[in-house]
């Protein structure tokens, strides 16, 4: 009997030197390269690296200016140079800088997002972000001889999470497939995927204005088809260092093989989208999406999303679809927008001089503001599929999927529907929706349950005070408010991010109550919150121990309890001290000269007289009428 492997966690930390550092050559000229490099160096392997060595060396600044000043120039110089072959009149439709009218552009987008799961895909090595390079890599992630794919079913889960999140019609059974191509950090050669029965298909989803599209009157959405989503396998990580003296020294790239394996969704759309700011919103879109269906919590930022987009012209008016050429790896939402319009420019060119736009796979160079050629494609299928023979088919019960569907999170559309419908209406929170956006969009939504349980906090101590149900219905806009300005000002001045806050729900909610029921003024309630901070931040106690009911009692700063008749005579004493503005207000009845006499008053006060209870005064007092409440 042939001895078996050794168990998988014996050998997760096992260093691998012929993958850890190797230095390959160039499969294309780079364009920093070329300035200083006349020769192409060979292939050469050495020991494993010291953790440092992974960083690469920083040039000294005056080398940095004069490399991005050459970069300027070069890409200035190309796009006057694509500019006079256009022949300037403008070719392009939607957005593409420098073009309109004759042609117009149709994208689709291919986006790969790893999974928010804590396991590989066929092996049962921990997932990793940023942990030491090649500690954690099974025996299949390293394709080792005789080591074979092991599914793991719980990375099924935010793979169903997703397709649901996407509309997507999940099929009951999907198979793997060998995708076949070698590049160096695809150690076993080929990709395991999901392309001829794919996980789910047939989904879509919507762009409204809400989500920035600009849409024809009478149009209220755009739907963007989803052809298919599909499980697969992500590649090893190239960390590059280049060279900055190319004849003595040769640019050397890292293989860190933490990340194969790493359970990806690829969500393949359908060509639709007709220009560049369509592909650009809805890549933001399906980002959101899967962010908040918790299926992809890693976004472009940290390679945890990436995206290739799929570009072809056609005369403006026509059906059929012009030749595409795929443009790979894009790692940001402005990127994308660059490349499509860069390329659908190219494509333009191309056919405008008599030429055809050949089919083929392109790379994305920003230094320059183009794209570059990578390898043609042989045709619709270019990768040799072949079905997977070491793992079995997925079957998906319709049982799991319900399930799914009644614990799915709250999806963007429909939370900012939430938040932003009117209180007249029958909405609960009644946010404008600038404010709304404004709320989710702010550290993935983290502020959102936030905002939520101190309204709920402010409703309640409201209520119990019997206050008026206008004002309750209010306090949700109100504690917007404060959520989205007035927080977010005092933790920028005390250099804290979000998740640093100290101020608690319970603390703003006995703020803001104690501003509704009239208890204190609005300045009093606003230098509330840099006390909390401060003494959050400097004292080693619990921040939980401050309560603000005990502080405002202690320090005076409840409003004072006046008479109307007293209230009256102090509106009468600051119309004396300043009789000239009475003077003019009587002339000429302007109302911003009430709001003047309203915050002189309140001043008088010394900050504790409520301003809603004087301008309810001031204008009978003003008139001459001195009427009470």
């Amino acid at each position: 009997m042939p001895r078996p492997l050794p168990r998988l966690r014996h050998v997760l930390a096992l260093p691998i030197p012929n993958l850890q550092r190797t230095q390959f050559p160039r499969l294309r000229p780079a364009p920093f390269s070329q300035r200083f490099a006349t020769t192409t160096n060979t292939t050469t392997t050495t020991a494993s690296p010291a953790a440092s060595s992974f960083l690469p060396a920083t040039p000294d600044n005056s080398f940095q200016k004069t490399a991005k000043a050459q970069r300027k120039a070069r890409k200035d110089a190309h796009e006057e140079k694509d500019q006079g072959k256009s022949g300037g009149d403008g070719v392009l439709w939607n957005g593409i800088s420098g073009h309109a009218g004759r042609w117009e552009v149709v994208c689709g987008l291919e986006i790969h997002a790893q999974l928010n799961t804590g396991r590989k895909l066929f092996s049962d090595a921990k997932t990793s972000l940023n942990e030491t390079p090649n500690s954690h890599v099974g025996l299949f992630d390293a394709a080792l001889p005789g080591s074979q794919p092991i599914f793991q079913p719980q990375t099924l889960l935010p793979a169903l999470r997703a397709a649901i999140a996407l509309n997507c019609e999940i099929m009951p059974e999907s198979r793997f497939d060998r995708k076949h191509y070698f590049y160096w950090d695809q150690p076993g050669g080929y990709q395991i995927t999901q392309f001829y029965h794919p996980l789910a298909k047939d989904g879509y989803i919507k762009l409204f204005p809400t989500d920035g599209i600009e849409l024809g009157e009478g149009v209220e959405e755009m739907v963007v088809g989803i052809k298919q989503v599909q499980m697969e396998q992500d590649t090893a990580k190239t960390i590059t260092t280049p060279s900055l003296d190319p004849m003595t020294t040769p640019s050397t790239h890292l293989i860190d093989l933490n990340r194969v394996s790493h359970p990806l969704i690829e969500v393949i759309t359908t060509p639709c989208l007709p220009s560049s700011t369509h592909a650009s919103l809805a890549l933001r879109k399906l980002q959101s999406l899967l962010r908040a269906s918790n299926a992809a919590i890693v976004g472009m930022e940290w390679g945890g999303l990436r995206c290739d987009v799929n570009v072809s012209v056609r005369p403006r008016g026509s059906t059929t679809l012009g030749q595409r050429c795929e443009i790979k790896n894009l790692f940001s939402i402005k990127v994308v927008e660059e490349a499509v319009e860069a390329e659908a420019r190219r494509q333009v060119s191309v056919l405008e001089n008599g030429g055809v736009v050949v089919g083929e796979t392109r790379g994305w160079d920003g230094e320059l503001g183009k794209t570059f050629r990578l390898r043609g494609k042989e045709g619709e299928v270019d990768y040799r599929y072949m079905p997977e023979p070491d793992v079995p088919p997925v079957r998906v019960g319709r049982g799991v999927v319900e399930w799914l569907r009644r614990e799915m999170p709250e999806l963007p559309d429909d939370m900012l529907g939430r938040l932003a419908r009117e209180v007249k209406a029958g909405g609960k929170y009644g946010l404008t929706l600038k404010d709304a956006n404004t709320l989710m969009a702010w550290d993935g939504g983290a502020r959102v349950g936030y905002f939520e349980e101190v309204v709920a906090k402010v409703r309640r101590h409201l209520e119990v005070a019997g206050e008026e149900e206008e004002v309750i219905k209010d306090a949700g806009r109100v504690v917007g408010n404060w959520v989205i300005h007035e927080l977010p000002a005092n933790l920028t001045s005390a250099n804290l991010t979000w998740t640093q806050n100290p101020v608690t729900t319970t603390h703003l909610a006995d703020i803001i109550s104690h501003l509704l029921l009239g208890k204190i003024s609005g300045r009093t309630s606003k230098s509330l919150l840099p006390y909390i901070i401060t003494t959050s931040v400097s004292s080693s106690s619990s921040q939980s121990t401050i309560d603000i009911p005990t502080y405002i009692t202690e320090n005076s700063l409840l409003l004072l309890p006046l008479s109307s008749s007293d209230l009256i005579n102090l509106i009468k004493k600051v119309i004396n001290e300043f009789g000239d503005m009475y003077t003019q207000y009587r002339s000429k009845k302007l109302g911003g000269l009430r709001n003047w006499f309203v915050g002189k008053v309140v001043r008088e006060g010394e900050g504790r007289v409520d301003a809603r209870r004087v301008e309810r005064v001031v204008g009978g007092v003003l008139d001459g009428e001195g009427k009470a409440e």
